[in-house]
């Protein structure tokens, strides 16, 4: 089973995705993205972690997000990705294509290209069940700044991708669950 799990900041996302590995039935591995540059993301890293059940296992992952999963996944596990969000703003800032879009040029990130390709090509591929978290960044306003621009575009057109190879894929808003796609739902 793979499945996409999507909302806004603080929407709840997080906690549904901690809830179902849990129901999974099978040995839990959480694989992180996020990177604690700062003491306002170390406290979020704090959160999620205290949250956690002792026994899941944990992994990061900031770039190669694609190898990760596959060392990882298995028939008896459960692999919970939180979340893509973090992962494109890392590829993007790693591979220089927010520099490209601050300066007005065309992107050109080979990085970014190739780490989204692999993860889209993967997952249908994969053993186990895998839970994406990644955060639904369109419905607001068009960013005025370039870089902002990119990552919204960037986001939409990733989270439009995995949807398509994910069996299931569930909105949150507001910590009530909406399922859009689902195993026998037309």
């Amino acid at each position: 089973m793979k499945e996409l799990i999507l909302g806004g900041a603080r929407s709840g996302k997080s906690l549904l995705a901690e809830q179902r590995a849990a129901a999974s039935g099978r040995r839990v591995i959480y694989l992180a993205t996020a990177e604690a540059r700062d003491g306002e993301m170390a406290r979020r890293i704090a959160h999620h972690r205290a949250r956690r059940p002792a026994d899941w296992g944990c992994a990061e992952e900031a770039l190669h997000l694609a190898a990760k999963l596959r060392e990882l996944a298995a028939p008896d596990t459960c692999l919970l990705v939180d979340c893509l969000t973090l992962w494109l703003s890392n590829l993007l800032l790693a591979g220089r294509a927010a520099s490209q879009a601050e300066a007005g040029e065309a992107i050109d990130c080979p990085l970014f290209t190739q780490q989204t390709g692999e993860l889209i090509a993967l997952l249908p591929q994969l053993p186990g069940h895998i839970i994406l978290v990644s955060n639904e960044v369109g419905w607001g306003i068009v960013p005025m700044h370039p870089v902002s621009r990119l990552f919204a575009d960037e986001q939409g057109r990733l989270n439009q991708h995995v949807a398509a190879v994910c069996d299931q894929v569930t909105l949150v808003a507001a910590g009530l669950p909406l399922t859009l796609k689902a195993p026998g739902l037309c």
